[in-house]
């Protein structure tokens, strides 16, 4: 159903894939748009219970195309070192294909306080509690992964 790597010898392995998406905050969330036009848009993300959560209005472009088709991608860039002498960079990437939905409860505290925990963990613990509670306008999306995949450049290449 996925496509092997082409150049499998860069492809990373399974803990260093977790590990670029529990290190980084931001990726590139892509679906199907409007006019079936591809919709591609950054946001803040948490990995968690082996699954990729993120927030998002109630209304909107992002939650109208997931409820047209929940299949995804999600894309983040771990390291992109500009090499000039070679004409090329240094790079790691992570991508997630699976399929999104929207959470409920339990999952939904569940998922909301860890993504509250990771950015902003130095806020009084009353209230990130009441900010998970008392979220009205903010629904959190799941993406259920069905396939994920790492690749670095081969100078990263052990």
């Amino acid at each position: 159903m996925f496509r092997e790597m082409r150049r499998n010898i860069q492809a990373l392995p399974d803990d260093e894939i977790i590990a670029v998406l529990n290190l980084n905050s931001n990726g590139v969330l892509a679906c199907r748009g409007d006019d079936d036009y591809p919709y591609a848009v950054p946001l803040n993300y948490i990995y968690f219970n082996k699954k990729i959560y993120f927030h998002s209005a109630k209304l909107g472009h992002k939650l109208d195309s997931i409820v047209k088709d929940p299949k995804v991608s999600f894309a983040v860039i771990d390291e992109d070192t500009i090499l000039s002498e070679t004409y090329t960079s240094a790079f790691r990437s992570v991508i997630a294909f699976g399929k999104a939905r929207i959470t409920e409860n339990p999952e939904h505290t569940e998922a909301f306080m860890a993504l509250v925990e990771k950015y902003s963990g130095d806020q009084p613990e009353e209230s990130k509690k009441h900010i998970v509670a008392h979220c009205e306008r903010a629904c959190i999306v799941a993406i259920d992964i069905e396939h994920l995949t790492g690749k670095q450049a081969k100078e990263f290449v052990k």
